[in-house]
């Protein structure tokens, strides 16, 4: 197994990997990890704590992928999708989404459990054309998913999504799904195993260029569990 993992200013990279007892090879640039990408011999790569242009330079070759946050709560594992901030703007996108998500979800074992999160409480329909918006595309995607998986739409209460243990959670857009993130690993301390690209060939996942030692541990230790998942 080789894989490869992205080097900027923050050095908790180079900790991560010294807790692992097999070579990983490090790329100080965007250049050399999407090359690392490209290297057939490599069976992964992780962002590490690159810039986020990176993820630019993806999308001119991927431009239809999408990025998953695998977080852990208590024991709970759940994706949340998507938190690219120009990532998921319309229905068919988020049913891409939910699609991809739960081939996933079916990989691991597990019965995909879908939860849609929207502007507001049902009730509050009619306060802003917004909110509006937000509460009927995930009230069209329930209606148009519903006999293929199982799919709830939770409204703005993220919490009970949470403690129905819904294992793929929906942000209404990207740039609120990559706030929810923040708020729950950066702020909250919840586990992260950095976000899983969807939608392309070579495995690729993307992690925050402020995040812990622990939180590239978790990175390095989801990637090489796929990997070893898919040689089975």
């Amino acid at each position: 197994m080789k894989i490869a993992i992205g080097l900027g200013e923050n050095k908790n990279v180079l900790e991560a990997v010294k807790q692992f007892p097999y070579d990983i090879k490090i790329a100080r640039t965007n250049e050399e990890l999407l090359n690392y990408l490209n290297n057939p011999e490599i069976d992964g790569v992780i962002r590490g704590s690159l810039e986020s242009n990176i993820i630019m330079d993806l999308k001119k070759k991927y431009p239809h992928i999408f990025r998953a946050s695998i977080l852990e709560k208590d024991g709970y594992k759940f994706m949340l999708t998507p938190v690219g901030i120009d990532e998921c703007d319309t229905i068919k996108a988020k049913k891409t989404i939910i699609r991809e998500c739960s081939r996933i979800i079916k990989q691991t074992g597990h019965t995909p459990k879908i939860a849609l999160i929207s502007g507001g409480r049902k009730q509050d329909k009619g306060r802003s054309p917004k909110i509006d918006h937000s509460i009927d595309e995930c009230e069209q995607i329930v209606q148009d998913l519903k006999d293929e998986c199982n799919i709830k739409h939770y409204y703005i209460l993220i919490e009970e999504a949470i403690k129905d243990h819904a294992n793929v959670i929906i942000a209404p857009d990207g740039i609120s799904g990559n706030i929810i993130f923040r708020s729950l690993v950066l702020v909250a301390g919840i586990k992260s195993y950095g976000a899983l690209t969807l939608k392309q060939e070579k495995l690729f996942i993307d992690t925050s260029r402020s995040q812990t030692t622990e939180g590239y541990v978790n990175a390095i230790t989801l990637l090489t569990n796929i990997i070893k998942t898919k040689n089975k």
